[in-house]
């Protein structure tokens, strides 16, 4: 709805979308989406092997066709289905959890992060700061997040809730069980693949000649990833969400709505869309030998 009212009465002339991006452009831009889900990949193979060795094809299989197969499903959470089809009923619980650990480190690093950009705006920034906390009802937002730990917290000392089929308790002492150094190396897969493509949007940022800094720019960035992530929504509309965010944050430091809008929507063509177009054949392919 922010979008929209951003947008509706401003021209944006989208035939320059691709005017200013040349050829070295976009293989850089695909070389930032490339080592994204190689990384990606890569962390799930190394979170699979905690019991069972699969082929890299294998991961890259399971990850593009998993996120083929959970686009159109809330916070992607059909994921968690799709990777468990390619093993057997028995390995079902694992797989749910290892993509569990992989989703949660991912946002743990995206909390962490965001969270800093966020106390970098405070620092730097703080009228834009309060103003921005007040317009996007951040504080009932984070009132929100302390509320929902808290209400795990609980779950877990009483330990009946179930989290995907899994008990709080059950899944606190899973985690405290697992291989450290698998847990580690996903950690740290995780933050690099958050740098990789927050830098890509930064390096779009440059190509459109944005007159930002690199520290503000940062902010903003590791600021929308962080606001938009918390936000409920279907996947294939992340993008809209990350838009207006992104918009709002932006347009403080005076960089032009139609350059943001191009920008995200840049972002969900590389990152998401060739993605989900390259994990629609492994999606047919693994029903066909269903089949």
């Amino acid at each position: 709805m922010y979008l929209y009212y951003e947008i509706k009465d401003k021209k944006i002339i989208w035939s320059a979308l691709f005017s200013f991006i040349s050829f070295p452009s976009i293989l850089l831009l695909l070389a930032f989406s490339t080592i994204n889900w190689l990384v990606e990949i890569t962390k799930w193979r190394s979170l699979v092997s905690y019991f069972k060795s699969i082929s890299f094809f294998e991961a890259t299989q399971q990850c593009l066709g998993s996120l083929t197969a959970s686009i159109f499903t809330p916070n992607r959470i059909g994921e968690y289905g799709a990777k468990a089809l390619h093993y057997s009923k028995e390995e079902t619980k694992k797989i749910i959890f290892l993509n569990f650990i992989s989703n949660s480190s991912q946002m743990a690093v995206t909390c962490f992060f965001g969270i800093l950009g966020l106390l970098l705006f405070k620092i730097n920034y703080t009228e834009t700061m309060l103003w921005f906390a007040f317009k996007v009802k951040i504080i009932p937002i984070i009132t929100a997040i302390i509320l929902f730990v808290l209400l795990l917290f609980l779950a877990f000392r009483l330990k009946k809730t179930k989290l995907y089929g899994i008990s709080i308790a059950t899944l606190f002492s899973k985690i405290n069980s697992f291989p450290q150094a698998i847990l580690k190396k996903t950690l740290l897969l995780s933050l690099l693949r958050f740098l990789v493509f927050s830098h890509q949007f930064y390096y779009l940022l440059y190509l459109l000649n944005c007159d930002i800094s690199y520290p503000t720019a940062i902010s903003c960035i590791f600021s929308m990833y962080f606001l938009a992530s918390i936000i409920p929504s279907i996947h294939v509309l992340d993008v809209t969400i990350k838009s207006s965010v992104a918009v709002y944050l932006f347009a403080k430091f005076g960089v032009l709505e139609w350059k943001i809008i191009m920008i995200t929507s840049l972002m969900w063509v590389f990152n998401l869309l060739f993605p989900v177009l390259l994990g629609s054949y492994f999606v047919f392919q693994f029903k066909f030998q269903k089949k």
